[in-house]
């Protein structure tokens, strides 16, 4: 893996999120046809750190990563970053729980990402090798991408998500159905980029993963947020019934 130094010049944000202002939603109406999903959200989020939202499925977990990526609108509200009502798409990193990819090796995927990113042609092969280095894969550079196994592709996918340099990073269930170790180097990744600055959202149902990476904890159930909490308080002591039953198992209806 790459040394820490080398990992803020690749992995820094170009335009960092604040610490002081935080995301939030404001009022924020979502529904499908006469399917009410949000009434009213009101969310505040850390602007630094990892946040980690947790909830049975069907909660709207995914739907909050969709609307804060503005990749859906909401019927009624607003959503600031950094005091501005959006955050401009290039400040966003968002990888899907399913990889998708180009029909091209892994290092021209990641040239494809640097070249969106506005990277100067003459840099992108030295970003793309030090991604490469980042996910331990430059082994595979030369592999047809979507050859790759379910965790190198998720992988792959990570790096590419990274190569814009984001402020924030959204990631919808990134290692659900992946063996530990292609988790652990997942992870690996996502530590990283938030300890040079990257804001990270993540949803997960994993208890495990929450507290290996989370600083905070939202518990979301029929659309609703049940309980925001340091993982470790929210792990150990929830502050909802709904939250509680969902730690223990119990089936949410």
């Amino acid at each position: 893996m790459l040394k820490m130094n080398s990992d803020l010049a690749l992995l820094a944000p170009a335009k960092p999120f604040s610490a002081h202002l935080p995301i939030q939603f404001e009022g924020v109406h979502l529904s499908f046809g006469k399917h009410s999903i949000f009434s009213d959200l009101n969310l505040s989020i850390d602007g630094t750190g990892i946040t980690a939202i947790m909830g049975p499925n069907g909660a709207g977990k995914s739907l909050i990563l969709r609307l804060l990526a503005d990749l859906i609108k909401p019927n009624k509200g607003c959503i600031h970053f950094n005091g501005l009502n959006q955050v401009p798409n290039e400040q966003i990193g968002f990888v899907f729980q399913r990889p998708v990819l180009l029909r091209r090796s892994v290092q021209d995927n990641l040239l494809h990402a640097l070249a969106i990113a506005g990277v100067a042609r003459g840099q992108r092969p030295f970003h793309a090798d030090a991604l490469l280095e980042l996910g331990g894969m430059q082994h595979l550079a030369k592999s047809p991408a979507r050859k790759l196994s379910g965790g190198e592709q998720q992988r792959l996918t990570l790096l590419r998500a990274l190569a814009a340099k984001p402020g924030l990073l959204v990631l919808d269930e990134p290692s659900a159905s992946l063996d530990p170790q292609a988790t652990a180097l997942i992870e690996n990744i996502v530590l990283r980029a938030s300890q040079c600055g990257v804001k990270v959202i993540v949803v997960t149902h994993d208890q495990g993963q929450a507290s290996r990476l989370a600083d905070e904890v939202i518990f979301v159930h029929k659309g609703r947020v049940h309980a925001i909490q340091a993982t470790d308080e929210f792990l150990r002591t929830p502050a909802s019934r709904e939250a509680k039953a969902y730690l223990a198992g119990e089936l949410l209806i």
